[in-house]
């Protein structure tokens, strides 16, 4: 998944229908000469609606589609003819796509499921023809009910990845390298901080034919949750993810400060991310002896997890594969037990 063709994040322009105005008219025929009122109703405004598509994993499609018009509603006609509703304008999007107001950015709703249906900016209502407001008292209504207005405003559409194994790390961790080595995926790799800028997926082949799927997520700094570094932005496709693989490098100068560190910017994000599964994995292991591991094993983070299961901790190496096959066993069995438990 490149840069050029993986986008997560859109602005659009949506203009829903005006609702059609209501007829004034009376029944007149050749045997009638002074018949009563008969205008029919105006149609309703066309919706601008969000529908979610399995088969779609990216928001490219709307990137350069900046303004959305729905039609408007036609007006009454006699002889109590509704106008008809103007037409739909549905947009597909991938599952994990949230919708927020520009504004306010203030969500909306999230498309969760294929097929699932949401108005993300609703058509005027058609306005009542004459014949709606005849009553015993009042015979002959001379008047009818104009459509109602369209609304014109900016949506923000939001894409959350899914993976079944997310990667969460500093820049420069190895979450890149990791994942060019465990899939075919080919993500940028350099030794600068944010070489990932989007996020990028790959398929982890493993046992038996199986495989699972592993997101490599733009580093985090100290702060993102408050928009910093990257911000934000990426935190929320790690919400997705079954299983977050924290990844600190071997050369770092403190192990538990860097992992308090990412831990609280998961929780000041979304703090239903501490209930998800983790691994520690400390890369970058092919810098270290075994007399070296052994005397930093001390210094490794000690953590429980939701369930009350202690957080695993492995040395990895992406250079050398040392690790490489006991991460992926080790991960798997996570995965399954998660999935055994949302049962």
């Amino acid at each position: 998944m490149s840069g050029t063709n993986f986008v997560d994040y859109v602005k659009i322009c949506c203009r829903s229908g005006a609702g059609g105005a209501g007829c004034v008219h009376f029944h007149r025929d050749k045997l009638t000469a002074t018949g009563g009122p008969d205008g029919g109703n105006g149609g309703r405004g066309g919706h601008i609606i969000l529908r979610g598509n399995t088969q779609l994993w990216t928001l490219l499609h709307l990137k350069y589609r900046k303004h959305v018009i729905a039609e408007p509603g036609q007006p009454g006609g006699s002889t109590l003819k509704t106008g008809h509703d103007g037409e739909d304008e549905i947009l597909e999007v991938p599952i994990g796509t949230i919708a927020r107001d520009d504004e306010t950015g203030e969500k909306l709703f999230e498309i969760e499921f294929d097929g699932q249906e949401e108005i993300l900016l609703p058509g005027g209502r058609g306005g009542k023809g004459n014949y709606f407001f005849k009553s015993a008292t009042l015979q002959t209504p001379r008047h009818s009910q104009p459509g109602g207005d369209g609304g014109e405003v900016w949506k923000i559409l939001e894409l959350k990845v899914l993976a079944d194994v997310g990667l969460v790390g500093f820049p420069n961790a190895g979450k890149s390298t990791l994942l060019s080595v465990v899939s075919a995926a080919k993500p940028e790799i350099a030794d600068y901080p944010f070489t990932t800028i989007v996020p990028n997926l790959g398929i982890v082949p493993y046992r038996d034919g199986k495989s699972f799927v592993m997101a490599d997520i733009p580093g985090i700094i100290e702060g993102a949750h408050l928009g910093k570094g990257l911000g934000a932005r990426f935190l929320r496709h790690i919400e997705r993810n079954s299983v977050l693989l924290f990844m600190i490098p071997a050369d770092s100068s403190d192990f538990k400060k860097d992992y308090a560190i990412l831990l609280n910017e998961l929780k000041e994000h979304n703090p239903e991310l501490l209930d998800k599964r983790r691994v520690l994995a400390i890369t970058k292991a092919d810098l270290l002896d075994e007399e070296l591991q052994t005397a930093l094993q001390v210094e490794v983070p000690i953590d429980t997890m939701s369930d009350g299961m202690r957080m695993p901790v492995m040395f990895i190496s992406s250079a050398t594969g040392k690790g490489i096959t006991q991460l992926k066993d080790l991960l798997w069995e996570m995965m399954s037990e998660r999935s055994f438990l949302s049962r």
